[in-house]
């Protein structure tokens, strides 16, 4: 920094000049007032007359009026203080960033700045300048979190994501820049504060300060949550992580089913819900939830069902009947959405809840159901209602209970993929899909050589 530049015009709305650091307490009401206007710089180790005198500056100079800043002012702020040269004297610069989230106290009192001067706020102006902060929508993944401090980020993580952010979306943003530029140009930064998305991004333990982003996983024995649970686990850890090891935990208590169809070697799989539909929902629940409530995400399994419980609401005005129309994205944490956009989780054009349905119809199952409970917002995935236990009842054979699990595969079939599976005759086959006609499971479409099958809507 050229400090003689700086200082050339004197002081200003936006530059102070103190003569040495037995100015503290005017140091600290002047980093309230530049923190309550437009930010600005604080020089010491000047004269009255704009000449260099400079500063003795000991080992623990520097952490000293850190300190004194911190304690004394509410909301703690942390300025930007490096030592600078000048005309072979050593001065000390204070840099202060607007801070537009609250009123800056200074021993317990705002100051605000007037051209050169630093004055206090009359007690009118403060009632304002508050009414006026908190009628404004402060998203919560946007505040700053005065308390973290840079290194409380993990720089490996943040670096792997630039990576494949490059990669999937084009991200303008070099790996190899430092930590702080690469977070500003994330926008996870306010003036020199780390926002609440930085730490639950890319925290080191972002657990520790936010003891709500658990999510809680359980399987249950059966259908209700009543009976035992066969499995739970609470997994912490940064948003990203959270999203694979509750992949893990969901993938490894539901069902994968493989077989070899007539007449190939390569083996077919299938899990009992679409994966793409799980993914959805789970990041869904993440970046839309409350993180303002110490409620926990929780993701519930059954025999029948899956269910992703989200503490928060819906936007205002929507209804459950939104979710399954077209309409807008308004995440409730638009930079973790940003960021999860980033690497390709999700899109930002409020297409998410109609995928679910999508692919759930296309593997088979009911719409996803989704339902305002207790302050939550609930999306249930359900198993296909043609359970072996509901086909047992109707007392189906084998065979037919086989030919329905084949167009659940296939979506559709003919009479004459049941000829070939099981080598009947083109009679018995008929016989058995009238069957399942008539008992309300599968619907005849078409005639003649275009005739085909598939599960009657239920």
């Amino acid at each position: 920094m050229n400090v003689e530049g700086v200082i050339s015009g004197g002081e200003s709305e936006s530059l102070e000049l103190k003569r040495s650091l037995s100015e503290w307490r005017g140091i600290i009401e002047t980093v309230s007032a530049f923190s309550n206007t437009k930010g600005g710089i604080i020089v010491v180790g000047v004269d009255d007359n704009k000449n260099l005198v400079g500063v003795d500056i000991g080992k623990g100079t520097i952490e000293d009026i850190t300190n004194k800043i911190l304690n004394n002012t509410e909301p703690k702020i942390y300025p930007e203080i490096k030592i600078a040269e000048g005309d072979g004297k050593r001065l000390i610069i204070i840099k202060v960033e607007e801070y537009p989230f609250d009123v800056v106290l200074a021993f317990g009192r705002p100051f605000k700045r007037v051209g050169r001067n630093t004055v206090r706020i009359s007690k009118d102006e403060y009632k304002r300048r508050i009414l006026e902060i908190h009628k404004k929508e402060i998203y919560f993944d946007g505040q700053p979190l005065t308390e973290a401090r840079i290194n409380e980020i993990d720089e490996e993580k943040l670096r792997e994501f630039v990576k494949k952010a490059r990669e999937v979306r084009k991200l303008d943003v070099e790996e190899k820049e430092s930590v702080r530029n690469i977070l500003k140009k994330l926008k996870l930064l306010k003036g020199n504060a780390l926002t609440n998305a930085a730490i639950l991004l890319f925290g080191r333990e972002p657990e520790r300060i936010f003891n709500q982003i658990g999510i809680k996983c359980v399987r249950f024995k059966g259908m209700d949550v009543s009976n035992e649970m066969l499995d739970f686990k609470e997994i912490e850890g940064t948003l990203f992580t959270e999203v694979e090891e509750v992949e893990k935990f969901i993938f490894s208590n539901i069902s994968l089913r493989a077989w070899i169809e007539d007449g190939k070697i390569r083996r077919e799989e299938r899990w009992e819900y679409p994966p793409k539909a799980i993914r959805e929902a789970l990041v869904n629940a993440i970046v839309h939830r409350d993180y303002r409530t110490p409620s926990k995400v929780q993701i519930r399994i059954f025999d029948d069902r899956v269910e992703f419980w989200n503490p928060g609401r819906l936007p205002e005005g929507w209804t459950v009947e939104t979710l399954k129309e077209e309409h807008t994205s308004e995440p409730f944490n638009p930079l973790v959405a940003r960021m999860f956009f980033w690497i390709g989780y999700i899109e930002e054009i409020g297409t998410g809840t109609n995928k679910m349905i999508k692919w759930c119809k296309e593997w088979g199952l009911p719409e996803p159901d989704f339902q305002v409970r207790s302050g939550s917002i609930v999306i249930t995935f359900r198993k296909s209602k043609l359970t072996d236990e509901y086909l047992e009842k109707l007392g189906l054979n084998e065979h037919e209970k086989e030919i329905i699990q084949l167009i659940k595969e296939k979506k559709k079939i003919t009479s004459y993929d049941v000829q070939r599976k099981y080598g009947v005759s083109r009679d018995t086959a008929n016989r058995w899909l009238n069957r399942l006609i008539g008992l309300n499971l599968v619907e005849r479409v078409g005639r003649g050589r275009t005739t085909y099958y598939i599960l009657r809507e239920r």
